[in-house]
């Protein structure tokens, strides 16, 4: 039983301040024997309180503390018009404004017997319990619950000498557990032993007693005082077998505690005899056994520490060695050996965590989905080793943090990029100067469990200099058969890192060592289309700049018509960083308008939009295509796909094939190929062979400074020089890609889904494939195909006849 406040809407009231309070202005001022009997039969309508954490009983006097406004209200309305008042708790304490449903249907009908206004504003009112009642229907809610009523009679027992034997267990009961608890003042022991009715007794228990306010609205729903009283002596039993419990375990561990202190404080003499002796290695032996004491540990790993112990106790404390050994053995008892975090395999719950943090993406949610999915049912798996590969923007990186939350598991980044010492990943021997453990390890103590997730940012830009591969030390740690003993220089022993969920992050595989890639499983993130980048900016990126530039949610607006005008006229990539930072330009600019309180409209239009972020570059390629020997070729970059243009030019001359624009051997290759099978076919394409010989052909790729190699522009090569024979123009919105033969077959090329992604960015509706890349196209997504219509071809006769114009 405790007797603190209960009864209050807040928790800073204690029961010695409600005895002093209440109970003696009742005995004071007011004669409670007159109240017994209430006439409220007048009264139709009553006026209902809720009330949080306490539940009323009859003939019980309390006060209440409303700090609600409409509760405050209601008590002085109701003292004013000697009004009854019912008193209601609600199912749900964290709701500051209850509705009806959330208020239990049995309460106390009460009279207020005084008001007392508290300096916050408050008010207590002094209530004294009178009836059970039910309530039959709310009439009004507004400025407060107004109610019909059905009043409730307690049905008392026939066996009165049985109930009231009953009740003197209870009051006995009562009287120990005051007792056992320290918590409870003297008052309630002198409140108990001095009341002589039963009714009043049984009441006042029930309504101080520790039960929870569902246990307590249960006992006053009974309407049987006899059920009421034995249910309370329940309840009475397991809360005074849980006080017993509670002082054994307060003796048990006072005894404990005076030997503890009278260790700590033998030891504390020792240490200061040390200090005044000169000190010694003791108090650090004793720190780091303490710490060892609090770390899980197979007995390998024990003996281990032993002996590195024994070392550190052996050595002098003045001597360089003492304090690299100092430093192992702390890093050693710092990492989680066998400290796991528990994984949460709730799937629906990470698959709303994962929609709701990334949107797009299917392949990597599936992935992780099933591998939770494996977890669940195998609950032993060596984790995968994912690598994320895509251009920038995509949202690699925060897809680790996503994946940690979804598991319930830490999240450690590392980022790799520029790395080129070996030891950043395996670590330093003891005996070099400045030596510590290797970035994984290092990681491992950070997150302080032994299976959190690492992102392993930027795998491709690793580099190699004169201290070894750094590529080649990840073998071992990315490979799921080996790293259950990875072997760090500064540890000298295995560390098992199989339970670890390495997440790597690459924008090109090409320089990513062969053996390391056959460690990974590659999910390759192509870029974003114009659709996906409108909802990733309705949903993340506008509310994230607002709130980084102090902006509030209705400060600007920017629609659907808007963000794709910024997607199409104002960035050109396949993430959705460049369109985040023209959204911060944008917040920005609506700062500066907020902070010199100028005017403006919240709802951003395109002019607007182009006023602030510059002049829009061109949308449409009419312009550049519109003239013969110019054809759009699709090329892939390490950022993405990407859109080139190939340009030929006929002069007097000889017949001879020069080309400029940066370009690499395999691409020469292919225009001198293409010249060669016009050539040979010069009558099947209509080109007459004395313009072939007397006409020199120049081919250039514009962006001369960028680059330029593959075979994925032959094509494209070859139907721009038929162009410029035949001075016909290509057809406007006509893209192309794929390799050709000296005999004119059409060959496939990689990279398809980015480049048909660049293709519908630039305003491209028709594109020219290799037949074999079919299987290509039909693994993605049919919206992202939506715009653009696919022509497939096997050979460039068939590439001719559907690019030039007739």
């Amino acid at each position: 039983m405790s007797l603190h406040n209960i009864m209050t809407e807040f928790d800073d009231l204690n029961f010695d301040e409600i005895i002093t309070d209440g109970f003696s202005i009742v005995a004071e001022e007011i004669n409670l024997s007159e109240m017994d009997q209430p006439n409220s039969s007048e009264q139709k309508i009553f006026p209902i309180l809720p009330v949080r954490n306490m539940v009323m009983f009859p003939k019980v006097v309390i006060p209440i503390t409303a700090g609600r406004e409409m509760s405050i209200r209601l008590l002085e309305e109701a003292q004013k018009n000697n009004e009854f008042i019912g008193i209601v708790s609600q199912n749900n304490s964290n709701i500051e404004s209850p509705t009806e449903n959330d208020l239990y249907k049995t309460g106390t009908l009460a009279k207020i017997i005084k008001i007392i206004k508290l300096p916050e504003g408050n008010v207590t009112a002094i209530t004294r319990g009178f009836q059970r009642f039910t309530i039959k229907n709310i009439v009004e809610s507004k400025p407060y619950f107004r109610a019909e009523i059905t009043k409730l009679k307690d049905v008392t027992s026939k066996k009165t000498e049985e109930y009231a034997a009953l009740l003197e267990n209870i009051k006995d009961l009562a009287l120990k557990i005051v007792e056992l608890d320290p918590n409870i003042p003297s008052a309630a022991n002198f409140a108990i032993k001095n009341m002589s009715d039963n009714e009043d007794l049984l009441n006042f228990i029930c309504t101080n007693a520790n039960f929870t306010s569902a246990e307590k609205q249960k006992l006053l729903e009974e309407k049987s005082l006899m059920n009421r009283a034995q249910k309370c002596y329940e309840l009475m039993h397991d809360e005074y077998r849980k006080l017993e419990l509670r002082n054994q375990i307060h003796q048990k561990t006072n005894r404990e505690l005076d030997k503890s202190q009278r260790e700590y404080f033998l030891n504390q003499q020792i240490r200061a005899i040390q200090e005044e002796l000169g000190g010694g290695p003791e108090s650090d032996v004793e720190e780091l056994l303490l710490k060892a004491q609090k770390v899980r540990w197979n007995a390998e790993v024990e003996n281990h520490f032993q002996k590195e112990i024994n070392r550190l106790q052996r050595q002098n404390p003045n001597s360089p060695d003492y304090n690299v050994q100092r430093n192992y053995l702390d890093f050693f008892t710092e990492l989680p050996w066998e400290t796991f975090s528990k994984d949460i395999f709730d799937i629906n719950k990470a698959q709303k965590v994962l929609d709701k943090a990334h949107f797009g993406l299917e392949d990597i949610k599936k992935r992780i989905l099933e591998h939770m999915a494996v977890l669940k049912l195998k609950n032993n798996m060596k984790s995968p080793i994912l690598c994320l590969v895509g251009p920038p923007g995509v949202g690699k990186t925060s897809l680790g943090k996503s994946v940690a939350d979804s598991l319930g598991r830490k999240y450690v980044r590392v980022s790799l990029g520029g790395l080129h010492d070996e030891s950043e990943i395996r670590g330093h021997r003891k005996t070099y100067i400045g030596a510590m453990a290797g970035r994984i390890l290092q990681s491992i103590k950070k997150a302080g469990t032994s299976n959190p997730v690492i992102v392993l940012d930027e795998i491709d830009k690793i580099g190699q200099g004169i201290h070894g591969d750094p590529s080649s030390a990840l073998l071992e740690v990315l490979d799921p058969e080996q790293n259950s003993s990875f072997y760090d220089n500064f540890l000298e022993m295995g560390y098992d890192l199989s339970k670890v969920m390495f997440i790597a992050t690459a924008n090109s595989l090409s320089t990513v060592q062969r053996p390391l890639l056959d460690r990974m499983e590659i999910i390759e993130i192509a870029g974003y289309t114009l659709e996906e980048k409108v909802e990733i900016a309705k949903r993340h990126l506008i509310k994230k700049q607002q709130d980084e530039n102090g902006l509030h949610a209705k400060s600007f607006k920017l629609g659907n018509p808007e963000l794709k005008h910024i997607i199409d006229a104002h960035t050109s990539e396949s993430g959705v960083r460049g369109l985040e930072k023209k959204i911060a330009s944008i917040a920005r600019w609506v700062a500066l308008q907020t902070a010199m309180e100028k005017e403006y409209d919240p709802k951003i239009s395109i002019d607007k939009i182009d006023e602030i972020l510059g002049v829009p570059r061109p949308k449409s390629l009419s312009e550049i295509t519109g003239v013969p020997g110019v054809v759009t070729g699709l090329a892939w970059t390490q950022v993405g796909g990407d859109i080139l243009f190939i340009e030929s030019i006929l002069s007097e001359g000889k017949g001879n094939l020069s080309m400029t624009g940066n370009l690499g051997t395999v691409m020469k290759e292919s225009a001198t190929i293409a010249l060669e099978y016009i050539k040979a076919k010069h009558d099947e394409l209509g080109i007459s062979s004395e313009d072939i010989q007397k006409k020199n052909i120049h081919v250039h790729v514009p962006e001369g400074a960028t680059p330029k190699d593959g075979p994925s522009a032959g094509i494209a090569m070859l139907t721009s020089i038929v162009s410029s024979f035949k001075n016909k123009k290509v057809k406007p919105h006509l893209a192309m890609t794929g390799e050709i033969t000296l005999r004119g077959k059409v060959l496939p090329v990689g990279g398809i889904k980015e480049k048909l992604l660049a293709a519908a960015r630039a305003g491209i509706t028709h594109i020219i494939l290799c037949e074999a890349n079919r299987k290509d196209v039909e693994e993605i997504k049919k919206d992202y195909l939506k715009t653009l219509e696919i022509s497939y071809v096997n050979r460039m006769s068939e590439v001719i006849e559907l690019a030039i114009e007739k």
